[in-house]
């Protein structure tokens, strides 16, 4: 801030400041500097570095903040204050309190002439954007807060939030390329050792795994661990094991990804990291439900912590949601369908608005109850309405996961021409295409 303030306007506040204190040009260059030379500063024709300055602000009986910012102390705090309660808010799940709470720090003309806070709340309102769904608008702001790399974390949290953000974009290549061609820039800066760095790292990785690279992922993610095990890093060592849990679970390596996500847990608590342990418990009460065989009773037992964390901290409605839904596959995998009912009812209830991914698994849910019933006409008739809430989630690896399984189900109630479509949405969800024919090769078939 030092370096870019102008000249004339620093001279001007450091007079300012002398002569509020009743100093001297003596007294305040004091043995640092000639009283000559302190005159040529205020004139604005040297510019003092930063230690000099401060040295001088003490003297005076001012911060180092009241003369670059030009902005009193006090009013400083106070933006420093709602810049932290929007970000409060946003922790919390509330992206659109977030939002409105930052806007109006930037919108107050003194968050212009306070570097640290316009920056701080111009990241917030970033993840808020992210938050609330609008990804195009969040990119945007985050190449802004980026373009300039600082040798701290803020930098590369916007980093990881850039990434993240392309990877929901399924930009996949964008979201690699945004990790890796700052990686010489962060060496550079001397900031490879921070745990943000690391959790970058672990974020690429997550690119590569949604576009099915799991051995790039695992790569990645070995070399993230030994960043973390070199700087003792608790939560990029939890980062690491967290994404090669999710590598091995793609491969369908079940029972490795539960041992890496039981590392990534504790190193989360040991590191007092609780904003992810909702979305690791949920991974891991998941993977008990894909072991060959269930265990559900594991799988419930994760969830009842799960569950309890929420009350005190309080989940989202996608969490809640998620949470119900994760229960009633443990109960009827159990085979207490009745209790796998009241769960996916609650589920249903407590979804947000559009998420059409629970509505999906919730209506496969039913469909499986009234099979186990023997209810199988009902059966089908949810199995199809799922297929139909599916097609409103997208094509991606996950909406291709539910479109197999909604096929075999299909299947076993005798639907075989909506078993057929599903599987092509499948293959369509996942990339897959049948080979095109020319005429002439269907000519010469």
């Amino acid at each position: 801030m030092s370096r870019s303030i102008d000249a004339a306007e620093l001279g001007r506040r450091i007079r300012t400041a002398r002569v509020a204190a009743g100093m001297t040009q003596a007294q305040v260059a004091a043995e640092d500097v000639s009283a000559a030379y302190l005159s040529r500063i205020e004139d604005g024709q040297r510019r003092p570095e930063a230690g000099l300055l401060e040295r001088m602000a003490g003297r005076m009986g001012v911060s180092l903040e009241d003369l670059l910012l030009n902005v009193p102390r006090d009013r400083v705090q106070e933006l420093r204050l709602a810049v932290d309660y929007a970000e409060l808010s946003l922790v919390s799940g509330d992206g659109a309190g977030a939002l409105k709470a930052v806007d109006k720090v930037l919108a107050d003309e003194a968050t212009a002439n306070v570097p640290p806070v316009l920056r701080a709340a111009k990241q917030v309102r970033a993840l808020a954007l992210e938050n609330v769904g609008e990804i195009d608008a969040a990119i945007v702001l985050l190449e802004d807060i980026t373009s300039e790399p600082t040798p701290d974390a803020s930098w590369l949290k916007a980093l990881i939030a850039l990434s993240r953000c392309h990877r929901v974009n399924d930009d996949y290549a964008r979201a690699i390329s945004v990790g890796e061609q700052a990686q010489t820039k962060i060496e550079e800066l001397g900031i490879d050792g921070l745990t943000e760095a690391i959790q970058l790292t672990v974020t690429v990785a997550g690119a590569y795994l949604a576009q099915d690279d799991t051995n790039k992922a695992m790569q990645l993610c070995l070399h993230a661990l030994a960043a973390a095990e070199k700087y003792d890093s608790p939560i990029g060592k939890a980062s690491a094991y967290w994404n090669a849990s999710l590598a091995e679970a793609q491969r369908g390596a079940t029972d490795a990804a539960l041992e890496l996500a039981g590392k990534a847990l504790a190193h989360f608590e040991t590191g007092g990291d609780n904003r992810h342990l909702a979305g690791l418990r949920f991974q891991i009460a998941h993977l008990y439900l894909q072991q060959d065989p269930v265990d559900a009773d594991s799988a419930l037992e994760v969830l009842s912590t799960l569950e309890e964390e929420m009350r005190w901290s309080g989940g989202t409605a996608w969490e809640v949601s998620a949470t119900q839904l994760l229960k009633g596959k443990a109960y009827f995998a159990l085979g207490d369908h009745e209790r796998a009912a009241a769960f996916v009812e609650q589920a249903m209830e407590s979804k947000p608005a559009g998420e059409h991914s629970h509505e999906t698994e919730g209506l496969v849910l039913k469909g499986r109850i009234a099979f186990a019933r023997g209810d199988h006409d009902a059966a089908r008739d949810l199995f199809q309405a799922a297929a139909q809430a599916l097609t409103a989630v997208g094509a991606d690896r996950s909406a291709g996961q539910l479109w197999f399984e909604l096929a075999d189900l299909l299947a076993e109630v005798g639907d075989h021409e909506g078993a057929l479509r599903a599987f092509r949405s499948a293959g369509a969800s996942t990339g897959l295409r049948l080979p095109g024919r020319s005429v002439g090769a269907l000519q010469d078939s």
